[in-house]
């Protein structure tokens, strides 16, 4: 087990890990009834949970230092950033000391093309269970505390099945375009290595060459799986949220837009008595 404590002082698990930028985590009761959260990325299992400002990891140090480390984004100073957003607006003020606990995670980038070509028109719960399906139908076992759980499948796994292997899936017009990403992705014609350096405007573009993929799609994709922070994700739900902050626009948010989207996201799904 490894203990840390976040040097800025930021981490809230329920708030970062059960906020919509991530559907394979859920809350499970550690012995002597300790509340944890257990997930599973990067064909890792982890149990996490808080001991006070601690941060309790079920791992190898080698483990956290390779991909705990980074998923979290302990290397962004989060309190500084809050700083600086605060700012700018009294509601993003508001948004941030509301929610300070939020961290944007650095999540694998074809596991999160995925997530996101499932989540359109869809559910927190269904989407998070056409991801379990996908994974159980195709994912490598994970052994892990005596249940067994999978790994999020290869490209190149889902590229080679059809339309009809899916079906088990239950994912509707979206196993297309799950088939599309796959191919695109284990061809080679997309390489969303080389996704990540490009300038936004070409990233957005490319991604949208794949079925199904539009601009939010495309900008979740870039913020969660590549980490491009100055995405915004835009639905109806966003713009109607934008608009408890007059004149503020993405663009005006910087680099940091991504961040921001998701301090105002969960203060305006909070507080709905600002509409009105």
């Amino acid at each position: 087990m490894i203990r840390f404590t976040p040097p800025d002082g930021s981490l809230d698990l329920a708030q970062t890990l059960d906020c919509g930028q991530a559907f394979r985590w859920r809350p499970v009761l550690r012995p002597n009834s300790v509340d944890a959260w257990r997930g599973v990325a990067f064909s890792r299992v982890l149990e996490v949970w808080t001991d006070g400002d601690t941060l309790c990891l079920d791992c190898t140090q080698a483990e956290f230092d390779e991909i705990w480390f980074s998923y979290f984004d302990f290397q962004t100073d989060y309190a500084e950033m809050r700083a600086s957003l605060a700012g700018l607006h009294p509601v993003l003020r508001d948004a941030v000391r509301f929610a300070p606990g939020i961290r944007v995670l650095r999540q694998e980038p074809w596991e999160a093309l995925c997530a996101f070509i499932i989540s359109q028109n869809n559910n927190i719960p269904r989407i998070k269970g056409i991801l379990e399906r996908l994974c159980m139908l195709l994912g490598e076992p994970i052994a892990a505390n005596g249940e067994t759980l999978y790994a999020f499948p290869t490209a190149e796994r889902l590229a080679a099945c059809t339309l009809e292997t899916l079906q088990p899936l239950r994912a509707g017009f979206r196993a297309k375009y799950l088939l599309d990403a796959a191919r695109r992705v284990s061809s080679g014609e997309i390489d969303l290595e080389a996704v990540r350096r490009m300038p936004v405007c070409d990233a957005r573009a490319v991604l949208q060459t794949i079925l199904g993929v539009g601009p939010k799609v495309a900008d979740c994709a870039l913020l969660y799986g590549l980490h491009r922070t100055e995405c915004f994700p835009m639905d109806v739900w966003m713009k109607r949220a934008m608009t408890l902050l007059p004149g503020v626009t993405p663009e005006a948010l910087g680099d940091a837009a991504g961040i921001a989207q998701q301090y105002i996201f969960h203060y305006a799904r909070l507080h709905p008595e600002l509409f009105g």
